[in-house]
């Protein structure tokens, strides 16, 4: 447990913070889900519409600093090989 004020103070941010950056990584990952289960069953279509939205959202974590640019960037570069594959 904390000493310090400062010490309480920064456990407080911190637990916000975590919290936040679950919620926001959850919906990454249904949104991420969504994508890959329109490949799965080859609806192209809903497959780029949910494509949009996981890009989306993958791009603004990237911009409030919870997730690293590579990462976001590797998870929207392998979404659009699948769809490409199922296009093509």
């Amino acid at each position: 447990m904390p000493q310090t004020r400062s010490a309480r103070k920064r456990l407080r941010q911190t637990e916000k913070r975590t919290l936040r950056n679950k919620i926001y990584k959850s919906r990454i990952k249904t949104a991420i889900r969504k994508v890959r289960l329109a490949i799965a069953e080859d609806r192209v279509e809903d497959a780029r519409l949910s494509y949009r939205e996981a890009t989306s959202l993958l791009d603004k974590a990237v911009v409030k600093g919870i997730l690293h640019r590579n990462n976001a960037n590797r998870h929207k570069s392998r979404l659009a090989a699948k769809i490409n594959r199922i296009e093509g």
